[in-house]
Formats: C-alpha cells, structure tokens, sequence
C-alpha cells in the first residue's frame, strides 16, 4: 500500500525526498544572493506604498461611488437615501430646484411598484472640487413582473465636493 502512494506522488511530480530536500537547498541559495535581499525589501515596501495610497479614495473613486449610491438607492426605493446625494442648491432642466427634484423622485417611486436604472458608462472629467459627468441612462418602471414603461435618457450633470462629499449641484437631461 505504501508503495502506491509514493509511486503515486512521484508521478504528480512530487519526487523522493531527497530530490525535494535538494530543491529545497537550492532555493534557499537564491535567497542568499546579494541582490535578492534588497529586491526582495524594495517589493515589500513597494507594495505597502501602494497599499497606503489605496486607502485615500480617489476624487473620481469616491464620485463613481456616490453615483452607484444613488442609483441603489432609486432601485431599492429609498428617495432620501437618493437625495443625500443632491446639494441644496440643486438646479436641472426647467428651473427644477432640491425641492422639487425630491417630489419627482417620490412621485416616480409611489407610481411604479418596481423602478430600474441602469447606467451607460460614464464619463466623468474632475476639475479640482468640481465635475462633470455624462453618461445615458435607462429608467424602466412599472409592474412586479415587467416593466410597464421605460426610457433612454443622456445625461450631464455638475457635482462639487463638498467636506469630502459629492453632491449633485446641476443636472440636464435630454430623452432620446
């Protein structure tokens, strides 16, 4: 049985142990070369450099971020989860303020049982505390089962950082 079972590591690659022990010694002495310490230390430090500039959200990273907060928000039915995304001073087509975004944006979820959106890829352009994004959306709604009505939108929008918070400050959207 013993047999098996060595014949059978053998075969996977494994070899006697001696060839494995053999291995092993020479990839301790790569190890002992000169240069491999310190490419080894430079890799280590390397990777933590990157690993402290992933823990600082990126002004774009954080903006692609509310924007999918937002949309989740519409989708899961919670228009104030939504509208803490919108500055005050909001503006859109029409001369459509905050206020009156936020009663569109309740209207729409009391209307339709179930509300999609799904997002084109957006283009987004920082600006220091400022942005644009422009993107195309779908937004269908409706019934439990299918959409009873739907609509292809192209969007542009200005957002502004504010204490480290995005916040949609202008909006313009055109059906198409």
């Amino acid at each position: 049985m013993l047999s098996f079972f060595t014949g059978f590591y053998r075969r996977r690659g494994g070899g006697s142990i001696p060839s494995r022990m053999e291995k092993a010694k020479q990839m301790m002495s790569i190890n002992r070369r000169p240069g491999f310490r310190a490419m080894a230390v430079a890799a280590v430090l390397l990777a933590l450099g990157v690993l402290a500039g992933c823990g600082r959200d990126m002004p774009e990273q954080r903006l692609r971020a509310r924007l999918a907060a937002m949309q989740e928000a519409l989708e899961e039915r919670h228009a104030d989860r939504f509208m803490e995304g919108v500055a005050a001073d909001f503006s859109g087509n029409g001369g459509l303020d905050r206020a009156a975004l936020q009663q569109m944006v309740r209207l729409q979820l009391l209307a339709n049982t179930r509300v999609g959106l799904t997002l084109g890829p957006a283009e987004v352009q920082v600006h220091g505390d400022r942005a644009t994004v422009r993107f195309s959306a779908v937004a269908t709604g409706g019934g439990r089962v299918l959409p009873e009505r739907a609509g292809v939108w192209e969007v542009t929008s200005g957002w502004r950082d504010e204490d480290g918070q995005w916040r949609l400050y202008y909006a313009e959207w055109k059906r198409r």
